[in-house]
């Protein structure tokens, strides 16, 4: 186990398989930056899944016990299952995830599960459909999304988590909907407060929907009772419905900041590692990988940038980001 400068261990990997997607949610690939012109990652600069299989072997001898995989969309990427077995099976891996806009999920769903996907996390900020479209801002139906939650269900992901990112005038009336959707189906929505990640779509903390004002809006419809968390370091607040409906998140990083117990590190498709959503460079692992560094130098790079580590910047955020330089969303996952 290694420790960063304030005491906080590595135990959470997210890795990011692609920073291609299908969908131009704007406060992820606003469409006027990510347009027809936008230039991808060339595949030969992204890490292979041996690659990535190798160092997850090489984080899970630091400590770490979980990956969530992201994008992008990770299920652009080809094959993508095969990378979950490959992973499933390192030692020290004890739990393997993935967030997706669910777009693809209904056929993917159950060799996934197959391969050893332990949970799934569906990105979806509205269940109305024209209201779905504009978030997402693609000519997509929501049936799609909804129809790969159910199939999730059936191939033995459930209780499957709905990421819902709240923004004031774009979905910000529509939560009772959202959570009714899901209320009694053993689902959980989590509502995210709209954070200031990466620099190209146009953050204002006006636009920002709290914590407490999300819990006042479905406490007000069904009243609802705190939870304990899960496990030390859980980003997300739990809320019982007290008729017994089932549970909901809200996860408050704007106004309730979680840095001090954050444990995770993020390795982008190209192959370096972030230590916050907020980064703005990473360290790259890609090139000494490929010229043949030995897992001593790999690992010693690594606890070197995790020991290092002093960032917490949503607890020292001032209200307005506009202007630091950050890494995009879509280049390091959610």
């Amino acid at each position: 186990m290694i420790l960063d400068t304030l005491g906080r261990p590595l135990r959470d990997l997210r890795v990011s398989v692609t920073d291609r997607c299908n969908f131009r949610c704007a406060y992820c690939m606003p469409r006027d930056v990510y347009d027809r012109d936008h230039v991808f990652l060339p595949r030969d600069e992204i890490l292979t899944f041996e690659e990535i299989e190798r160092l997850v072997g090489l984080f899970a001898g630091l400590g770490v016990e979980k990956i969530r995989l992201t994008g992008g969309e990770p299920l652009l990427r080809h094959e993508v299952a095969d990378l979950v077995e490959r992973i499933s099976t390192v030692d020290g891996i004890h739990d393997v995830a993935m967030t997706t806009n669910g777009s693809t999920l209904a056929r993917h769903a159950q060799a996934l599960a197959d391969a050893g996907l332990d949970r799934i996390t569906v990105s979806l900020d509205a269940v109305d459909d024209a209201r779905f479209r504009h978030a997402a801002d693609v000519d997509f139906p929501v049936a799609r999304v909804l129809e790969g939650i159910d199939a999730a269900k059936q191939a033995g992901l459930a209780p499957v988590k709905i990421n819902t990112v709240v923004r004031r005038g774009l979905n910000d009336d529509t939560l009772v909907d959202i959570a009714g959707r899901f209320r009694g189906t053993g689902h959980i929505v989590r509502f995210i407060e709209y954070m200031d990640v990466g620099s190209s779509n146009g953050w204002e903390m006006g636009h920002v929907v709290t914590a407490d004002e999300i819990l006042a809006t479905i406490s007000n419809e069904w009243p609802l009772d705190p939870v304990e968390p899960n496990y030390l370091g859980e980003v997300v607040n739990r809320w019982r419905y007290r008729d017994g409906g089932g549970e909901i998140g809200v996860i408050a990083s704007v106004t309730k900041p979680f840095c001090g117990e954050c444990t995770r590190l993020r390795l982008s498709a190209d192959g370096s590692i972030y230590t916050c959503l907020f980064a703005h460079a990473g360290t790259d692992l890609r090139d000494a990988l490929r010229s043949g560094a030995t897992d001593d130098e790999l690992v010693k790079v690594v606890s070197g940038v995790w020991e290092s580590r002093t960032d917490q910047y949503s607890e020292e955020r001032s209200g307005v980001s506009i202007g630091l330089p950050k890494v995009e969303m879509s280049y390091i996952g959610g």
